[in-house]
């Protein structure tokens, strides 16, 4: 009696059955297993080794059912291997047909070495026009910032010009942007309207810069002029201080009667007031001086020692102010204005200054800031006036008072023949021989 199920008999045969427990010789249709389809012989059980490639797009080749389920692919030795008794994840990384397998056409071979002389160029390049960019809108800020208020067409009768650039440097003791506090700390009153301090002629030429205070006292001729806001002719008002053609029609009046007294055509204008002064000394931390004697003056505020020291906008004001502590009084103080303004442009256009954006841009913003020019004045031109002032604090160049010959009625005289020397040299210029005190 056979008690097995109909269709089941024991021993080893178990080649044409599907499986133990199976009611038929066939699976059923919705029982059978995907399995994936060599296509060469597997390797022995329990061992990985390499195989073919996987199929396309991931889909396993399907066995082929021949004769009931009686393919090749499932007689005894053709090596179907459905991967359950070796543990094999099909797919999986690593294994046969996955991603790092060694016959799937992707294996990442070694990186190759970064290409440096590409880099570098690349690099060189961005450098270039991030400083490029960097220039370009700087300019166009810095020039945006400038004060171009004076209007040099309407000065009459103007010698010609000569070789090289003239720049007539103003210190006004304007008080404009000054609160209450600020006019008793910088001790500068509380006057109405607009004088000069300090003027000066910088002439930047091929042969040397050249860099001429003019007192304020000076005795000069102020001749007809074209009003600078009415438009109308006036006549000339005879001798009088320098400064005060500055009071009586601001800085195109100042200009005709230093042309007219002189014969020197200025270029360019540019003033600056006390706040701007005091501003430009802070932004860049101090200027320091050396102070050849102690002086006091209470009506400058200065009180000074001798000797090496740092001195601060609200001090350095006080210093270029100065002018009753000294018994050469304004000559004293244009020599003092020469070296401070010196010490200054060498202060600004040090590395530390230049180099460093938190320090460059303030100090540029105060000075801008605080400059009137003339219309046609460029940064160019600015510039250009900045390297001759330092140029001269350097030593290649010549500081020096316009020339006296004496005093009359309390102002300053001109000694015409030197000046007359000295103009003509400028004009030429040639190598500066004229001195003046």
């Amino acid at each position: 009696m056979n008690d097995w199920p109909e269709g089941f008999s024991g021993g080893d045969d178990r080649g044409s059955r599907y499986g133990r427990g199976s009611a038929g010789a066939q699976p059923e249709g919705a029982r059978v297993m995907r399995q994936v389809r060599r296509g060469g012989p597997a390797g022995p059980p329990g061992q990985r080794g390499p195989g073919p490639a996987a199929p396309p797009y991931g889909v396993p080749q399907q066995p082929s059912y021949v004769d009931g389920g009686q393919g090749p692919a499932y007689d005894d030795g053709q090596g179907y291997d459905s991967g359950y008794n070796t543990g094999q994840v099909y797919g999986s990384p690593g294994g046969p047909g996955g991603p790092a397998g060694p016959g799937d056409g992707r294996t990442r071979g070694p990186r190759p070495a970064p290409n440096w002389r590409r880099r570098i160029k690349w690099t060189a390049i961005t450098l270039v026009t991030l400083v490029v960019v960097t220039s370009v809108s700087t300019y166009f800020w810095a020039d945006s910032k400038l004060h171009r208020d004076v209007d040099l067409s309407k000065v009459i009768d103007r010698p010609e010009g000569g070789k090289g650039t003239n720049y007539l440097i103003v210190g006004s003791d304007s008080r404009d942007g000054l609160s209450d506090a600020d006019k008793k700390k910088l001790h500068t009153g509380s006057a109405e309207g607009k004088r000069t301090d300090s003027m000066m002629i910088l002439h930047v030429g091929d042969n040397g810069d050249t860099l001429i205070s003019l007192p304020r006292d000076s005795n000069v001729e102020i001749p007809t002029f074209k009003g600078s806001d009415s438009g109308k002719m006036y006549p000339a008002s005879g001798a009088t201080k320098l400064n005060a053609a500055y009071a009586k029609d601001g800085p195109t009046l100042l200009v005709r009667t230093i042309e007219y007294n002189t014969g020197l055509r200025i270029d360019h204008y540019v003033e600056i007031g006390f706040a701007g002064f005091a501003n430009i000394v802070d932004s860049v931390g101090g200027v320091e001086m050396t102070i050849d004697k102690p002086f006091k003056d209470k009506w400058s505020g200065a009180d000074f020692q001798a000797g090496k020291q740092k001195l601060d906008g609200q001090q350095a004001l006080a210093f270029v102010r100065t002018r009753h502590a000294f018994a050469a009084s304004d000559l004293q103080r244009t020599k003092n204005q020469q070296k401070f303004l010196s010490a200054l442009a060498h202060e600004v256009a040090t590395p530390t200054t230049v180099l460093n954006p938190f320090t460059f841009y303030p100090t540029m913003s105060a000075g801008l800031d605080s400059l009137i020019v003339d219309k046609d004045m460029s940064l160019w031109d600015l510039a250009s006036m900045f390297w001759a002032m330092k140029g001269v604090s350097g030593g290649d160049g010549t500081s020096m008072n316009m020339p006296i010959s004496g005093s009359v009625g309390g102002n300053l005289v001109w000694d015409k023949a030197k000046v007359k020397t000295l103009v003509e040299q400028l004009k030429n210029d040639e190598k500066v021989t004229a001195s003046g005190d």
